[in-house]
């Protein structure tokens, strides 16, 4: 009898344990196009013999569920998914900015050689408005070409100053986009801080069981990578500690444990975890810092560069004498957000010469400034002519674009390398499944069949008891 009824319980634990690893199966299969998942494995573990009056009988067998999940592989995967954060952003705020300008550049090795095509951009606005000096030299007593040039004069101011609030309002939304990263940062720290806890709870004694909590944390390391760049490494308990890099260079620890000992904030421009200053090398929010106060900022600078040009050049040429009231722009608004036309110039008051009527001197010189090669050694804002400055400003964004789109497509094929490397290792595998399945399917069955077997050997014993 006892050798039955130790059959009957090796025969259950086999069912258990099948049935156990039908269920891992199925949630594989469940779990195929979850990225944060990793594959998990049933290993079967005899559980040992004992020595019996009816000899040595079989203890049945047990099931443990392991992870398919490759340390090394994780911290890859969440580099590379920082440096292409990282890139994209930046590429998102240079499209931005480009589009600001409301030009189609086209650039190549030198700014030299860029070009800008628009209907309505400030190269348009600049030609138009040397264009109508041009005119009215050319017919210094037409009023229709007075009335020319100072439409053509409120259509520049209006346009430095579109493009400076639009460029303007980038840089805002690039703060804006930092700080809201900072806060799901944040976010995602107290989170890992949580499952932390959690699995050091569940995993104690059973190191690596708690195998759904730490898909979710390598989900939420992976984001979090995506926002700055971080080092994981994982304790005895099965805590992961994250730190990142100060700007002196010296690691910042983010999470320890179930707590997180330094909040990440964002303040006038510098990203800090706690009291210490960070200066993140990839990740979103430095991606989107260093486009918005790197290619952007200095394309604003540039822009009132030029602005400051313009207006001092235009107002000597146009009021050589300096006359009170005389000058075509206002002389206090000297960047591209606040050049301005000086209210006394209207049609009535435009002046083409300073003689006699017919006097063309000061049309001329006006339009001559759109040819004439300015020095900053000689004391200018801006080195080149107007039209080569402009086309040299914007043709920096533009190559910074074209660098940023090779970048992203470049850092992209390289992410998705080192994430099919991984996927072949952690993935799920359908056809795989499907085997195991069928192979569970079957020793299932073959189980039951045991049992079934064991019930009649049972009956004909009872049987036998009981009969007289």
């Amino acid at each position: 009898m006892s050798g039955l009824f130790s059959t009957i319980s090796s025969a259950s634990s086999a069912l258990n344990a099948e049935s156990q690893a039908i269920n891992i199966t199925s949630n594989n299969i469940a779990n195929l196009n979850n990225p944060d998942y990793s594959r998990e494995v049933v290993s079967f573990n005899d559980l040992g013999s004992v020595e019996t009056p009816d000899g040595v009988e079989s203890m049945g067998i047990s099931t443990t569920v392991q992870q398919e999940r490759n340390s090394v592989l994780d911290q890859m995967v969440q580099q590379q998914a920082s440096i292409t954060s990282g890139v994209q952003s930046e590429q998102n705020v240079l499209q931005q900015a480009q589009a600001s300008l409301g030009e189609n550049i086209t650039s190549s090795s030198t700014s030299d050689s860029a070009s800008t095509t628009s209907t309505s951009g400030l190269s348009v606005a600049l030609n138009n408005f040397f264009s109508a000096f041009q005119g009215l030299a050319a017919d210094p007593t037409d009023s229709g070409e007075a009335q020319t040039v100072v439409e053509q004069a409120g259509v520049l101011t209006d346009r430095f100053q579109e493009i400076d609030s639009n460029l303007s309002q980038v840089q805002a939304n690039a703060n804006e986009q930092v700080s809201d990263g900072v806060s799901s940062a944040n976010t995602l720290l107290t989170q890992i801080a949580s499952l932390n806890s959690q699995i050091s709870s569940l995993e104690a004694g059973a190191p690596g069981s708690a195998v759904d909590l730490r898909d979710q944390r390598e989900g939420d390391l992976e984001t979090l990578a995506g926002l700055i760049p971080i080092s994981v490494t994982e304790n005895a308990q099965g805590e992961d500690q994250v730190t990142t890099t100060a700007a002196s260079g010296s690691p910042v620890t983010l999470v320890s444990n179930a707590a997180v000992p330094n909040a990440l904030s964002f303040s006038a421009g510098v990203i800090s975890a706690g009291s210490t200053a960070l200066a993140p090398s990839s990740g979103s929010l430095q991606g989107t810092l260093a486009a918005s106060t790197g290619s952007v900022q200095t394309l604003r600078d540039s822009l009132n560069a030029l602005a400051t040009q313009i207006v001092t050049a235009v107002n000597q040429a146009y009021n050589p004498s300096g006359t009170a009231g005389g000058n075509l722009f206002l002389g206090t608004g000297t960047t591209a957000g606040t050049i301005a036309l000086d209210p006394s110039f209207t049609p009535a008051t435009v002046q083409a010469g300073t003689g006699a009527a017919g006097d063309n001197s000061i049309a001329i010189a006006v339009g001559n400034l759109a040819n004439t090669v300015f020095s900053t050694a000689g004391g200018d804002a801006i080195d080149g002519s107007i039209t080569q400055y402009y086309a040299g400003a914007v043709s920096t964004i533009g190559e910074a674009l074209d660098t940023a789109n090779t970048q992203v497509t470049d850092q992209t094929n390289v992410q998705t390398v080192v994430v099919n490397q991984r996927q072949s290792t952690s993935g799920v595998s359908v056809d795989e499944e499907m085997s195991n399945l069928m192979t569970y399917q079957r020793a299932f069955q073959a189980s039951s069949e045991v049992f079934q077997v064991l019930d009649s050997l049972l009956g004909t014993v009872v049987n036998n008891l009981v009969s007289p």
